[in-house]
């Protein structure tokens, strides 16, 4: 009897249960948790930096458009700084200018990617080093692709109106016309350098989905006598109808936020006219163009705005990608 009651009272192992639903021994999860600590720190270390250059950069922006500067003292003022903005006629064509350059670099820089992937995709030979010549203006810095574009644009010394002159076509001033038609000139021009600057990466991840399109679907379209457009339609777009609407939303994102494409090729972004005007252009101006120091408050309100039209977009783009998962 004594040994079957020091039996019973014997204290039990501790168990958890793993992944796999098996019960495992208490030192177990405690010698996972210590595996894994080097993971965690690093966790902790990328967390700590999307908080500090991010998360609050963000919140103090949103802060910020709140409030004024009145001879070095700051106070809250409401919704003062976003009547300004919604009261200031460059406002609104510094978002028609966005909007019209989202247009057009979705018309360039949307379709060019996508054909130029088609083409490299029906190669047979030196695949590999035209890859590399499509993706080279993507590792080239962005001012140095600029201002090569610069000089070509130059009226006159540049390549392209020796190039038309050439050909007795006639020449253009290219960035500096100020036109009166939408779009100008000045913003075509920039819509150009802009595509052939970042039509590399879109290019190689159409590349990617191209090549992971089941041949047989291709050789039954040629069967049914398909051509190459019947193809192309019926086949390669809706394949690759995922990541067309992914890159789409990217893209409206990215292009958004122009900036340093017209700030470098119009003048500090102003262009003639404030024809290539943008919206984080003029948000540049009221923080440093300016003499006054509350219009860092006033371009926080106009950077907010524009976060919140960018996160609707962003919001679009993770439905997509957890749609894509499922």
């Amino acid at each position: 009897m004594v040994e079957l009651t020091a039996l019973k009272r014997a204290p039990r192992p501790v168990h958890v249960s793993g992944r796999d639903g098996r019960r495992r021994p208490a030192s177990a999860a405690a010698a996972a948790l210590r595996r894994n600590a080097t993971a965690h720190g690093f966790l902790i270390g990328a967390v700590l930096c999307f908080a500090f250059f991010s998360w609050y950069p963000m919140i103090r922006e949103v802060i910020m458009s709140f409030q004024g500067t009145h001879l070095g003292v700051t106070g809250w003022v409401g919704f003062r700084n976003y009547d300004r903005i919604f009261g200031d006629p460059t406002f609104w064509t510094a978002w028609r200018n966005t909007l019209e350059f989202t247009v057009l670099a979705l018309i360039f820089g949307y379709a060019v990617p996508f054909c130029t992937a088609i083409l490299l995709n029906e190669l047979r030979h030196a695949k590999g080093y035209l890859r590399c010549l499509v993706y080279l203006p993507v590792m080239l810095p962005p001012a140095s692709s600029l201002l090569l574009f610069a000089y070509f644009y130059d009226p006159s010394y540049g390549v392209f109106n020796d190039i038309l002159h050439t050909l007795h076509l006639p020449t253009s001033q290219w960035v500096q016309s100020p036109g009166t038609t939408m779009p100008t000139m000045a913003m075509i021009s920039v819509v150009i350098a802009a595509t052939w600057m970042n039509m590399g990466g879109a290019t190689l991840i159409y590349l990617a989905a191209l090549q992971n399109i089941p041949g047989e679907l291709y050789e039954a379209a040629e069967l049914d006598g398909a051509g190459i457009w019947r193809k192309i339609r019926h086949v390669t777009i809706p394949q690759t109808r995922l990541i067309l609407s992914m890159l789409l939303l990217l893209q409206i994102v990215a292009t958004m936020q122009m900036f340093i494409e017209a700030f470098i090729l119009t003048n500090g972004g102003a262009g003639p006219n404030n024809t290539t005007l943008s919206v984080v252009t003029l948000i540049y101006q009221y923080a440093f163009a300016l003499s006054s120091a509350s219009n860092f408050n006033t371009a926080s309100a106009l950077g907010v705005v524009l976060m919140v039209v960018l996160a609707v977009f962003s919001g679009g783009y993770l439905w997509l990608t957890r749609r894509q998962e499922a």
